[in-house]
């Protein structure tokens, strides 16, 4: 195989088990404005969008500037539930993995990036994953492609030896338009949902043995290197 090879996680969902967290952060801010936000329709239209498309849907009867004080309430009180977060399980064998293979990685989001900054610092990978694509930072964030274009122009890796690691519908609908092979963590939604999306496999975490043997076939590293991390 020619070319680089790359890993492009998503964070929240996908390296962070964080949806519970979000939703309680959202509900207290929305709260304020008499805005009622239950986990099914936190899951349809929240999860894996960003603050601005957010902003559109909940929020569009408020000010500009109520609206921006109200992502910034939600988000400074996400950030202060940080004290304890672990990677989700084989997030850290995987990325040792990365390092025996030299394999690039990058993580890709649509947070904004003082939380990505704080949720990697407190996973304690932080230097691991020294490239941050933050979606608000683009002109367009996910469920464009454009991100993961630029992870893969960071990394300068070539998306068809490349695999993305996502939780949501717009993050794998990004992945996939961007040619990336994409694996759906099923931390909130379930593995159907992620597959018609566009997710090449579906996992409860990064110890399936389906991830393995897609990095061997896409990025053209030894799988049974991986079984034994």
């Amino acid at each position: 195989m020619t070319g680089r090879a790359a890993l492009l996680f998503d964070l929240d969902g996908t390296l962070v088990d964080s949806d519970t967290q979000h939703l309680a952060a959202f509900q207290r801010a929305f709260a304020r404005h008499g805005i009622e936000l239950g986990a099914s329709e936190y899951a349809a239209k929240v999860m894996g969008a960003s603050n601005a498309m957010i902003a559109r849907a909940f929020l569009s009867h408020l000010t500009p500037t109520q609206q921006a004080a109200t992502i910034e309430a939600k988000e400074e009180a996400y950030r202060n539930s940080l004290d304890e977060v672990e990677p989700i399980a084989g997030a850290v064998a995987l990325l040792d993995f990365a390092d025996r293979h030299r394999l690039e990685r990058a993580v890709v989001t649509n947070a904004p990036r003082a939380n990505a900054e704080k949720v990697l610092a407190a996973l304690g990978i932080g230097e691991r994953l020294p490239i941050v694509v933050i979606g608000s930072e683009l002109p367009r964030s996910k469920p464009d492609p454009l991100p993961y274009l630029k992870g893969l122009e960071r990394t300068g890796a070539d998306a068809g030896r490349s695999v993305a690691f996502e939780d949501s519908l717009s993050g794998v609908r990004a992945a996939a338009a961007a040619g990336l092979a994409a694996v759906g963590l099923t931390t909130t939604l379930g593995a159907d949902v992620l597959l018609a999306a566009g997710a090449t496999i579906a996992a409860a975490d990064f110890t399936d043995p389906q991830i393995w043997a897609l990095i061997a076939a896409r990025c053209g590293a030894n799988q049974n290197d991986g079984l034994r991390s």
